[in-house]
């Protein structure tokens, strides 16, 4: 491996190995990130063989974190945000105190100084953004009260931990620890002569400051900017500005107002979101966002030594407790203490039932101030490996137990039953049927009958619904996101929440008695799940769908799609039409 392109071989070297041990841990069921851990522990110091640059990893995990947070908030706005800031707020603030507790109490029975308990206790108690938002999509939850409960949550965690960054040199003194340190200095810091109570007051101002700048300027800057690009028709030059605008904002908030990158990369999205390109913003970096996210779990996983598991179990065990189950606990009670559903609290328990980047910079700096004694950071480090690997689990025994947790919940409140609350169910008629009390009743069963099941409201099913709906043909939308399901019942739309995939919600859209399912949205797979449970339900529903290629044609086709529309053969179509007149009668069917 030449010596002279440290860069080339660390992305080579990390993202081959990670697709290898990734494909391999898909093979096996296994969470894929499991493989990326796997993949930078063979790439990192502690184990024979090449040896990535650590450093260079960081930066390229860093900017994954940019463009993921970046995403989130693209599907974000301010109202979204300032809608669960009564739950979040001090949601995450008594969370972080608890876990900081619990911490501190570890690292007393280790014997370590008051100051080593706390930098260890907050490095416990924050989560890793990366892992928390893989988990949110793919469970499609991002756009759910319940993920935007946690990316609040997860953004008070972030503030927090800012605050922390830059008291922790100040108070190292005081602390037990060395005043303050050249080589770990940023422009974080702030001068410890200021006191105490200046450098808060400092640090809130530069936040405070930011998001000014962003909302004042940056909602006018930031949309003529994408508009102008878009106008020029270069996707190229589109796809450039969506990466230059992330990456600028999160770096000059980092250089200029003291915020984390990540903050300033949500804050870019949240204001990107209010443009009309806003879908095709998320669309042109979702490639990088990927990739990079990779980039991330493989700089973990060269962090982690695995002979710390055999010289430190009983203290890894331990820490691994306060991680998984002493932070799920709080937040589990939290969350319902503020009369929250208990699936809700139970997912949001489960996001944050790991520890990531901010740790792995908290325990940097806590051993550099001398505070945190080096035995100390190997502990968050075996910690956040553990948790992350654990996370996946942590979501699958949710899933086990929501059946138990229904029943019991069915037990105590008496039975939902579907209220028609808009116009009857004749054909021509589109119904509106009342929500369950709680998210964690399953949806109610619609009184349709002879009607279709569209699957998805987005670009390409609400054309779709418009359609069905001018032409007087009952039907109801299966849809997860918030907004979407809010516009579709002020329009007098039947809906059913949730995600097909799952056999509640699917079950509640009368499956038996429906003439057509028609699946719009765009992921193959999951459509395919959809398909076989239609045929179960229904041997005579017809099944409409969409795909992106040839091999997804198949793939619907062979587990029971009756009609699938590829996109491009469609568009190509259309133009032979224009270009050569319509066929005066049709020798094929449009599906593949």
């Amino acid at each position: 491996m030449p010596h002279d392109t440290p860069l080339i071989a660390t992305i080579v070297a990390g993202l081959g190995l990670a697709f290898v041990f990734g494909a391999l841990a898909n093979r096996f069921r296994i969470p894929p990130l499991v493989g990326y851990l796997v993949a930078g522990v063979l790439v990192g110091p502690n184990t024979p063989g090449f040896v990535a640059d650590a450093g260079l990893a960081n930066e390229l995990a860093e900017i994954g974190v940019i463009l993921l947070m970046f995403g989130v908030g693209l599907h974000f706005s301010l109202k979204d945000l300032l809608s669960v800031r009564a739950i979040a707020v001090p949601g995450a603030i008594v969370q972080i105190g608890f876990a900081t507790a619990l911490g501190a109490g570890l690292a007393w029975l280790l014997g370590w100084s008051m100051g080593a308990g706390l930098v260890f206790g907050l490095a416990l108690s924050v989560a890793s953004t990366v892992v928390l938002l893989r988990a949110l999509q793919e469970r499609r939850l991002i756009e759910t009260e319940r993920g935007r409960i946690a990316v609040g949550w997860l953004i008070v965690e972030d503030l927090a931990m800012v605050l922390a960054l830059v008291l922790l040199p100040a108070l190292a003194g005081v602390l037990g620890g060395q005043q303050q340190v050249e080589t770990h200095a940023s422009l974080l810091s702030l001068p410890a002569s200021y006191g105490i109570w200046g450098v808060v007051g400092m640090t809130l101002a530069k936040v405070v400051a930011f998001v000014i700048v962003m909302l004042v300027v940056g909602r006018r800057v930031i949309p003529w900017i994408l508009h102008y690009v878009a106008h020029t028709g270069s996707r190229e030059l589109f796809r450039l500005a969506v990466l230059a605008i992330a990456l600028g904002v999160a770096f000059g908030a980092a250089k200029l107002f003291g915020v984390s990158l990540a903050l300033g990369a949500f804050f870019a999205g949240m204001i990107m979101s209010e443009s009309e390109l806003s879908h095709r913003a998320a669309e042109e970096s979702l490639p990088l966002r990927d990739a990079f996210s990779v980039l991330f779990f493989v700089s973990v996983g060269m962090l982690f030594d695995p002979f710390s598991l055999i010289d430190n179990g009983l203290p890894i065990l331990a820490t691994l407790a306060i991680i998984v189950i002493g932070k799920s606990l709080a937040a589990f009670v939290i969350v319902v203490a503020f009369r929250y559903p208990m699936s809700t609290a139970l997912m949001i328990s489960a996001s944050l039932a790991q520890i990531g980047e901010f740790s792995f910079i908290l325990a940097e700096l806590g051993v550099g101030l001398k505070l945190l004694p080096e035995q100390g950071r190997d502990l968050i480090l075996a910690g956040a490996i553990l948790s992350i690997l654990l996370n996946p689990l942590m979501f699958l025994a949710l899933d086990w137990m929501k059946p138990w947790l229904e029943e019991r919940s069915a037990k105590a409140s008496p039975p939902v039953e579907a209220k028609p609350i808009g116009p009857a169910t004749q054909p021509g008629q589109v119904a509106s049927v009342a929500a369950p009390e709680t998210a964690d009743d399953p949806p109610p069963r619609t009184m349709l009958a002879g009607h279709a099941i569209l699957i998805g409201y987005g670009r390409v099913g609400s054309l779709v619904g418009a359609a069905l709906k001018e032409a007087a043909l009952p039907f109801l939308v299966i849809e997860d996101a918030d907004k979407t399901l809010a516009r579709l019942k002020a329009d007098g739309i039947e809906t059913v929440a949730g995600n097909a995939a799952n056999a509640d919600v699917f079950a509640a859209a009368n499956p038996e008695a429906a003439k057509r399912l028609i699946l719009a949205i765009p992921n193959a797979f999951e459509a395919g799940q959809i398909v076989l449970r239609a045929r179960a339900a229904n041997p005579a529903i017809s099944v409409i769908a969409r795909a992106h290629s040839d091999a997804e044609v198949e793939h619907l086709k062979g587990l029971g799609a009756d009609t699938v529309i590829m996109g491009e053969r469609e568009i190509a179509r259309g133009i032979v039409e224009e270009v050569l007149g319509p066929k005066p009668e049709a020798t094929e069917p449009s599906a593949a």
